[in-house]
């Protein structure tokens, strides 16, 4: 059964028709990934590669995909539904297929790597223009250009086959190279990449050309890592902590380990690795060692705070005979820190989750948790009456190393808590 390319058009006597999309679901568990059939005839009728549309897919989903050209097999991990796919198929063919003036579909693409640049073109109005370069699936583009591109092999060596045949005063039968009004302009392109390489060979104009290499890679690497899944990144960044660590540079990488999961798009996690790479039994003593790497992530980011408390369950479970009786302690030492606000203490508490604990960890850690949660309840609500007699004084939790019980001291608080920090002075 086939479709209109352009699904928005209703008229039946449209003639840009291409095959519904058909998708089979393999393997289960982690395994278990969407194999598109068709996936080869519906690109035909798009006049695109295969694997833009299955990339698209990808990109959308943040899904990995796989490519086995040899056997027409495009597949898009996970579970995913021929409706669901088709529908997201119409947003690739309106931003990569269709013409923007006359919305026909009989466009060509014109890639050029070098300058980074995704050309369009129509057949049918003579339009000619840029695609908008930031959709993720633009950079798999620019490193796999479209067989037909200007830009392919197949036609560079064309070109310099040409130039060296006029070099020589002649030109081969049937080598002259067709001239188009879509296609004119490639063997100017390739005679001003040698005037760029070749007009300055001083040793400043060498690095400078260097630098920009330099920096397109990082750019090009920069993109590939953000097209990784979120737990691809995670693991990035749990690898450049423990290399940190290894290195023994750690206690003062702290900027650096920041840079790197806002690099990645992951900072939100960041407190999750931290705990996993710095934190063992001894947590009471590395939560003061390391507090400015925590900081630089919770410091008013509730959403961090949560994974910080993901990760210290983490570290409970795999040391669970030393730590569970001391988990008031190390949740007071993390408050007292300013990693952890209330509300998200209070909030962790009330919802056991077996995400990264079992469920009977989780609400065993949480039973433990009560003397200190209570605590923070009555403080809060004492903070929020009257605080006027609170004005010298502050009510600081004593715990005692063989019963969970608190004991509440009345204590001269020596620095008054300070909710605005300055992470770049500590």
């Amino acid at each position: 059964m086939s479709v209109n390319v352009n699904r928005s058009v209703s008229d039946q006597f449209y003639r840009y028709k291409m095959p519904r999309l058909i998708a089979k679901v393999e393997g289960k568990g982690n395994g278990i990934k969407t194999v598109i059939v068709n996936m080869v005839d519906v690109a035909k009728a798009l006049n695109r590669p295969p694997t833009y549309p299955t990339k698209y897919f990808g990109c959308e989903l943040g899904a990995q995909t796989q490519f086995d050209v040899k056997n027409d097999r495009y597949i898009v991990n996970g579970s995913h539904e021929a409706n669901k796919l088709q529908d997201m198929l119409d947003g690739f063919i309106k931003k990569f297929v269709l013409c923007p003036e006359c919305e026909n579909p009989e466009t060509d693409l014109h890639v050029n790597p070098k300058k980074q640049t995704i050309g369009n073109s129509c057949k049918a109005c003579g339009y000619r223009g840029m695609l908008d370069t930031n959709h993720k699936l633009c950079t798999f583009i620019l490193k796999n250009p479209p067989e037909n591109t200007d830009s392919s092999t197949g036609k560079k060596k064309e070109d310099k086959k040409n130039k060296r045949g006029k070099e020589n005063g002649s030109v081969a039968n049937n080598e002259s190279p067709v001239l188009t009004e879509l296609n004119p302009p490639r063997v100017d392109e390739e005679e001003d990449d040698d005037e760029d390489w070749g007009e300055d060979t001083t040793a400043e104009a060498q690095r400078r050309r260097m630098e920009e290499i330099s920096d397109h890679a990082k750019n090009l690497t920069l993109s590939e890592d953000l097209e990784r899944t979120v737990e691809d990144r995670v693991n990035m960044l749990f690898d450049f902590v423990k290399k940190k660590k290894e290195e023994g540079v750690i206690d003062s990488s702290e900027k650096e380990i920041l840079a790197e999961a806002e690099r990645l798009d992951v900072k939100t996690q960041g407190p999750l690795v931290l705990t996993e790479v710095l934190f063992d039994d001894k947590i009471r003593e590395q939560i003061k060692k390391y507090r400015r790497h925590f900081l630089r992530f919770c410091h008013n980011n509730k959403k961090a705070q949560r994974y910080l408390l993901h990760g210290f369950e983490c570290v409970v479970s795999m040391h669970q005979a030393q730590l569970l009786s001391k988990i008031p302690h190390i949740l007071k030492e993390m408050y007292d820190a300013d990693l952890l606000e209330e509300e998200v203490i209070i909030s962790w508490a009330e919802k056991p989750s077996k995400k990264y604990v079992s469920k009977e960890l989780a609400k065993d850690i949480r039973a433990k948790a009560e003397p200190f949660i209570k605590w923070l309840k009555e403080a809060e609500e004492e903070s929020s009456g009257d605080d006027d007699d609170e004005e010298d004084e502050n009510i600081e939790v004593v715990y005692s190393t063989t019963v969970n019980v608190p004991k509440v001291e009345t204590v001269k608080s020596p620095v008054e808590k300070d909710d605005d920090i300055d992470i770049d002075a500590i």
